[in-house]
């Protein structure tokens, strides 16, 4: 008998269209951490697959493959991606970047140094850690659940930005955040076929019941209804679209031209691919 297929996610709401129903397969297990913890589960072999960081496959290119079974990522605002600042942006001088995500770091250094000539010196920022009485940071990266259920107050933050919707009005193209990947070393391999091929069909699956997907988890994530139907069926995006795939590979070019990455062409799953240089 096969051994189940290990998938590593995170547990927010963007995730369930793309994951839910899939606990009730026998041949599947879910493992759940925080986005900057996928990529390295996947690398230790405690993941056969992970929905992992664009970013967390630059830094690894030779030993990841990109899988196009789903990812999450948006063509316009994310609303769950954001800037909170106290002073003008092109001020900002340190940027408390969250500490669940690598990808949104990288993003946020990558726009603010293009709309606004900023390049602040980022500082790691763990909201769900910060002491009661504490004052927040003067310029603040979040991303998530949190930016809804626990948003920073709005008096102390006159500033704010979306960095999906800063990202298509400089690119016109879709933001990819994460995307399922596996180890370069089983991308040909007839498990990780099958399970690319689940993960799509469940995706395709969920596509049609977001209204459902809304009501039975909305509440218990602290969302309002209605802004978490507008978030999934408006806002994100699911599908690995060739839009999506050039939005991917202007966002890794674009933080290696500002050495904000290694280089790192986007190397799909069931491709043939040249070498990577030294």
């Amino acid at each position: 008998m096969q051994p189940a297929v290990r998938l590593g996610c995170v547990s927010y709401l963007n995730t369930l269209p793309l994951i839910e129903g899939l606990q009730r397969c026998a041949d599947v297990t879910i493992h759940t951490a925080v986005p900057s913890l996928l990529a390295p589960m996947l690398l230790r072999r405690e993941a056969d697959l992970a929905l992992a960081s664009l970013v967390d496959y630059a830094r690894n290119a030779a030993e990841l493959r990109l899988v196009p079974a789903g990812m999450i990522g948006c063509d316009g605002p994310t609303l769950t991606v954001r800037l909170f600042s106290a002073v003008p942006f092109e001020r900002t001088e340190r940027l408390h970047a969250d500490t669940d995500s690598h990808t949104s770091v990288v993003l946020a250094r990558l726009v603010l140094a293009a709309r606004f000539g900023a390049r602040p010196a980022v500082v790691d920022f763990d909201a769900r850690e910060r002491a009661p009485g504490v004052e927040w940071p003067d310029t603040l990266l979040l991303i998530g659940d949190k930016v809804v259920s626990d948003s920073p107050p709005a008096v102390r933050y006159p500033h704010q930005l979306d960095l999906g919707e800063a990202w298509h009005q400089w690119t016109g193209l879709p933001f990819v955040y994460a995307c399922w990947m596996c180890r370069a070393e089983d991308e040909s391999s007839p498990a990780i076929a099958d399970a690319s091929a689940l993960l799509d069909r469940q995706r395709r699956r969920n596509t049609v019941r977001l209204d459902w997907l809304v009501q039975r988890y909305a509440a218990e994530r602290r969302w309002p209804a209605d802004l978490a139907r507008r978030y999934v069926t408006e806002l994100l995006r699911y599908e690995v679209t060739p839009r999506a795939r050039a939005g991917a590979e202007r966002f890794l070019a674009e933080a290696a031209a500002a050495g904000l990455l290694p280089p790192a062409p986007a190397r799909w799953a069931g491709e043939v691919h040249a070498p990577l240089s030294a």
